[in-house]
């Protein structure tokens, strides 16, 4: 049974077909998630372990700037990388209907491929913007972070959650097994994070790092994460800018792949 039929799903008038079709799929995939909560709980517990423990490394080693600097470096840092580590959420969701065969279900129904995404993305949306929210107020009130304008602060995680949306998907619907997708975030999400400055400040960096992070969407979060924290206008609009491309490139290229399909014996 496909996760629109499962809500007892029958077709309304055509004006809200859509609509109908994609509440029912984002009903259904939220219940999911809160029958099986702890990966979510993993997620938001681990950054804040990790806040705590290293803050005063980080406040030590960057001294010379400041408190406000080495506690702003550890959490946007810890939230960039477990932001990218939580791919494994929204990725691994996909796949497992993949896996299931239940998507070939679903794609059997009137249910458009951009449907089927944002039934999907909605819910891991929610997940990744309660993520950084989470951090970032965990840092606010337990360490004194200072935000100088929380308009930004809330451009900048909705937009990098966008992208991870995005990332998210694209390997949901391209990758072939279970195996592949935890050498996607496990490997790719430290990498990312390193190169974008995440785990050691950009400026520590060797050169050729340094060259290379803007490839990296870590480092476009980093960057429009400090900038809001400092009330920077146009370093936040200029990363978000980037982060907003990476998001519709990569939502696209899930789209065109759920659309097309794929074989089903590379699957099992």
């Amino acid at each position: 049974m496909s996760t629109l039929e499962a809500t007892g799903w029958t077709s309304p008038s055509p004006r809200w077909a859509g609509a109908a079709r994609v509440a029912a799929l984002i009903q259904v995939n939220f219940g999911l998630i809160t029958r099986e909560p702890g990966a979510v709980i993993s997620r938001l517990v681990q950054p804040i372990v990790l806040i705590t423990l290293m803050r005063p490394l980080y406040v030590a080693a960057l001294a010379k700037d400041g408190a406000q600097a080495g506690t702003s470096q550890v959490v946007t840092g810890m939230l960039v990388m477990f932001s990218l580590l939580a791919l494994s959420l929204s990725a691994g969701a996909i796949l497992l209907e993949r896996i299931l065969r239940t998507w070939d279900r679903l794609r059997a129904t009137p249910a458009r491929p951009i449907e089927m995404l944002i039934g999907k993305a909605v819910p891991a949306f929610a997940l990744l913007a309660l993520q950084q929210a989470v951090v970032i107020g965990f840092g606010v009130v337990a360490f004194g972070l200072h935000v100088a304008n929380l308009g930004l602060l809330a451009l900048a995680i909705t937009c990098w959650a966008l992208t991870l949306m995005g990332i998210g998907a694209a390997l949901g619907a391209c990758l072939r097994s279970f195996s592949e997708l935890n050498a996607a975030y496990d490997v790719g999400g430290l990498l990312l994070s390193a190169l974008g400055g995440a785990l050691v400040p950009l400026a520590q960096l060797p050169r050729w790092a340094q060259a290379i992070a803007p490839a990296s969407p870590g480092y476009w979060a980093m960057s429009a994460l400090r900038s809001a924290l400092l009330g920077h206008p146009e370093g936040t609009l200029r990363a978000v800018g980037v982060l907003l491309a990476i998001a519709a490139a990569t939502a696209a290229l899930a789209a065109w792949r759920i659309g097309r399909g794929w074989p089903r014996s590379r699957l099992m």
